[in-house]
């Protein structure tokens, strides 16, 4: 009979979550099969500095916990960077970090600003600008995809929704970079609640000079300030900087980690060129695959228990999406790429009332994305070491050099009646 794992001890004794370094040069998901397997519900004791956590790894019981916002909430935080030192500013504010009939009414309003509807107005401009980087990197063969290609679609994107003039973007950008990760594998914390802090302040400026009538994402948001909602003002700067990182970061990671993934499985790619498989299903799996949003936190509310384990009241608990994305009793053979897979149920945009309202949005980046490349790609192949970012939050890549092989014949599928954007120029 199998004995519980502990964090400290035997295949565990190195593994130390709360760590950047640990998830951006380790392959966890050895780690994962071993804790879904012997222990599901693990307790990770303190390090750091801060207090020990709970560690969920299978899918069935990150869908109870997910679910269950009456026992585990998200209110003091969603993230361990948070959780793990004193709680999130923002809790019960921000709609990632709130519950119950506050967070549904927020949840409702924010959504209608990410309907297809919502969003038509920008899905030709978004396809043309994708179309136009990915055609300039096969041209030019070698390219460093992460910053060329991946870098600079998503902040356009979300920036034209929350209007950013385009002479802003730069900064907001490296600020957004800073918040939730680095490209050093000690952050300094100093640095990292700068840029948090500088990104709410320049809402707050772009907010008392915007016109309340705009027909955008950040003028539903001003309108919700004098509607029954009464949004407060730290409601929505909070929400604005919700919107920027949830958008920005976490689909600029999944591009750059989908083509290192299709490079390191060019059966897949061939697969997906032939029209084995569809578009729709290969996104879902390269989500599923690359699962940027590592974890997701929460607070116990009260004494429970999870699994048959025993929580108190108070205690942190981390559900680990990487994990729960892997686990073979929801997934068969999870180990192996697989783009036609069907059903995929993933994790990677959360589950139940925080499943992330921008899924539509990431989903339709990524489909692009994959449409650029098999209108003008045969294949790639990576020519260096990705870089990785350092963060216990998000997994992603700061810089990914691959060589494309442009495709023969390569089709011209108009993807727009406008020409082309630049990567910084905003929908008008």
């Amino acid at each position: 009979m199998s004995t519980a794992l502990r964090f400290g001890q035997g295949p565990l004794h190195d593994i130390d979550l709360s760590n950047p370094v640990v998830h951006a040069e380790r392959d966890l998901r050895p780690v994962w099969r071993l804790l879904r397997e012997r222990t599901p519900v693990a307790w990770h004791p303190p390090t750091r500095g801060g207090p020990g956590f709970w560690v969920v790894t299978p899918y069935r019981l990150a869908i109870e916990v997910f679910g269950a916002t009456d026992r585990f909430t998200s209110g003091r935080g969603n993230n361990i960077a948070t959780l793990l030192h004193g709680g999130d500013p923002a809790g019960g504010r921000m709609l990632a970090v709130s519950d119950g009939p506050r967070h549904k009414q927020l949840r409702r309003e924010l959504g209608r600003g990410f309907t297809a509807g919502a969003l038509a107005p920008y899905e030709r401009r978004i396809a043309a600008n994708i179309d136009g980087l990915v055609r300039d990197a096969v041209a030019r063969g070698d390219s460093d995809f992460a910053r060329e290609v991946a870098r600079p679609v998503p902040m356009a994107v979300v920036c034209d929704l929350l209007r950013v003039p385009e002479a802003d973007r730069p900064a907001l950008y490296e600020d957004a970079s800073a918040a939730l990760a680095s490209e050093a594998p000690v952050a300094a914390d100093l640095d990292t609640r700068l840029a948090r802090n500088q990104i709410l302040l320049y809402f707050a400026k772009l907010v008392r000079s915007y016109r309340k009538q705009e027909d955008d994402l950040l003028g539903l948001l001003v309108r919700l300030t004098e509607t029954a909602v009464e949004l407060s003002e730290d409601e929505l700067l909070y929400n604005c900087y919700s919107v920027l990182l949830g958008g920005e970061e976490t689909t600029r990671f999944a591009m750059s980690a989908s083509v290192q993934t299709l490079a390191q499985w060019p059966g897949e790619w061939r697969r997906l060129v032939r029209g084995e498989v569809t578009v729709a299903s290969a996104v879902e799996e390269l989500l599923r695959w690359t699962t940027v949003s590592m974890h997701s936190g929460r607070t116990t509310l009260h004494d429970t228990e999870l699994g048959g384990v025993p929580i108190a009241r108070d205690d942190i608990l981390t559900v680990w999406n990487s994990a729960a994305n892997f686990d073979a009793e929801q997934f068969p053979h999870p180990d192996r790429l697989d783009l036609g897979r069907e059903p995929n149920r993933h994790l990677s945009f959360l589950h139940g009332p925080h499943i992330c309202p921008g899924a539509r949005l990431a989903r339709l980046e990524l489909t692009a994305l994959l449409r650029a490349l098999l209108d003008h790609a045969d294949h790639w192949e990576l020519t260096g070491e990705p870089t990785p970012v350092y963060s216990t939050f998000m997994k992603g890549l700061s810089g990914l050099p691959v060589r494309f092989t442009p495709r023969r014949g390569a089709r011209t599928r108009a993807v727009s009646a406008a020409s082309p954007m630049s990567p910084t120029e905003g929908a008008r």
